[in-house]
């Protein structure tokens, strides 16, 4: 067994174990980084669950979605993220109905929604119910309508000739705010102030949080933890110094992607080894990524789970909850939803079959009664445990204080006897079969294809 949490060393060493082989084949350790201090609490074993308010209801309302809130507390949710909901722009518009990440006004609540009175009152339901609230926050740009374009103009970034530019070739809809006028900055923390103090939500997904200067999230960040302790997701992972003072999290964009590869065939399971390590040592320490099968991004523009995963859809979901991370379910995934959602327009779910939602309901319901799994600095280091084919199989554990888990998985379309080469002997239960098996080093595992069991040890 390797682990991946030990000692400093140099940092040079780490570098050269990852990025020269597809399967790390030595110990990787964390590197003495400083991460964000202000975790709040609540945040320490929980599942993120995203709203489409638009796909989730025939009506398409706060109203409509409050409904859901007993379905989803009993399935075991945490964080409610909604994606955008304020006013969508109309100038340059795409579709009928419009991107939600075209703001027309950042303290404006989107009509085809309800009213602010609407959403204060979903929020304050779902803090009673035990739930925390986050929303979508675009701070890298404006629809063409917003008010600020009239009246700043120096608030965003021209070209040579004076014009406002795009911040994305293809994004037609939106204008690139310009982070050197200090009128901007002013102006989109009062913004962000409100929600959190006015409307008591607990915190944002930034939208392209690398898009916006580093140093205006942290003084973000600070203010917004002197009203309350705030929750913070940036939909980025290339820029690691947004985790030191300003978010708690980020997308984990490249173990997501080599979920997919490996159930498409075109990467081993020895690339998720690398992936462990390097996650290990890029993060500063208590910060980690956000784990997830699907989103709306995802969903919508590069298939759905089932398009992606195939055969291997509950077998990845299993790895996001057990992998170091907070895991994230998309609307729509606890019933199963095999088709991509339209995305400028209404194209609702189809609730009928709630079938997942009892699978989800294990998976999370794991999560949170061992801590080994739980976020950040609150869960157990991760250890892989040495199997005889690492080309398709992937085992590791991970141990916090007196609980270990015990995951392995079969990542091929055949059935497997896989051999580990566990250190501690002694009885482990399957979580989900609730059988108990006694576990030494050379044990053999039977896997389905695209199989596996976790065991759990307290």
């Amino acid at each position: 067994m390797r682990k991946l949490t030990q000692l400093l060393v140099l940092p040079l060493i780490l570098m050269a174990m990852y990025s020269c082989q597809p399967a790390a084949k030595k110990t990787a350790v964390q590197l003495a980084q400083v991460g964000l201090a202000n975790h709040p609490e609540w945040s320490k074993n929980a599942v993120m669950y995203e709203v489409n308010v638009r796909q989730f209801t025939p009506e398409g309302t706060f109203k409509a979605f409050e409904t859901h809130l007993p379905r989803l507390k009993e399935m075991g949710v945490d964080i409610l993220w909604f994606m955008p909901i304020h006013p969508i722009s109309e100038k340059n518009r795409k579709g009928g109905l419009g991107s939600y990440y075209s703001v027309k006004d950042f303290k404006g609540i989107n009509p085809e929604f309800g009213t602010i009175d609407d959403f204060k009152t979903l929020v304050n339901n779902a803090h009673d119910m035990g739930f925390k609230v986050i929303i979508d926050w675009v701070g890298n740009h404006t629809g063409w309508d917003n008010q600020w374009i009239v009246d700043h103009t120096d608030w965003y970034t021209k070209d040579s000739l004076g014009n406002v530019i795009l911040p994305v070739a293809d994004w037609s809809d939106v204008a690139d705010l310009n982070y050197e006028s200090q009128g901007i900055r002013a102006a989109m923390l009062d913004a962000l102030k409100y929600w959190v103090k006015d409307v008591n939500i607990d915190g944002y997904r930034c939208d392209y949080a690398g898009g916006v200067p580093t140093d205006f999230w942290e003084t973000a960040r600070m203010s917004l933890d002197s009203i309350k302790p705030v929750y913070m997701l940036a939909e980025n992972q290339d820029q690691m110094d947004l985790l030191n003072k300003a978010f708690n999290s980020n997308y984990g964009w490249s173990f997501h992607h080599l979920m997919n590869e490996i159930a498409q065939g075109k990467k081993t399971a020895q690339y998720l080894d690398s992936s462990l390590v390097k996650t290990e040592i890029s993060y500063p320490v208590g910060t980690y990524p956000l784990q997830f099968t699907s989103n709306h991004d995802e969903n919508s523009w590069n298939g759905t789970e089932y398009e992606r995963l195939g055969d291997a859809v509950k077998s990845m979901a299993v790895l996001s909850f057990t992998v170091p991370g907070m895991p994230l379910i998309y609307t729509g995934q606890e019933a199963g939803l095999n088709r991509r959602l339209l995305f400028f327009e209404k194209d609702e779910i189809d609730w009928s079959n709630l079938e997942m939602q009892q699978f989800y309901q294990k998976l999370i319901q794991l999560k949170k009664v061992q801590p080994a799994l739980w976020n950040g600095a609150a869960g157990g280091s991760l250890s892989i445990v040495e199997t005889t084919q690492p080309d398709i199989i992937l085992a590791f554990t991970r141990e916090k204080d007196n609980n270990q888990v015990l995951a392995i998985f079969n990542f091929s379309a055949q059935p497997v006897d896989a051999i580990i080469q566990l250190d501690q002997t002694g009885d482990y239960k399957e979580y989900f079969s609730g059988e108990t098996k006694n576990l030494k080093k050379g044990t053999s595992v039977k896997l389905d294809k695209w199989g596996y069991q976790v065991f759990v040890r307290n």
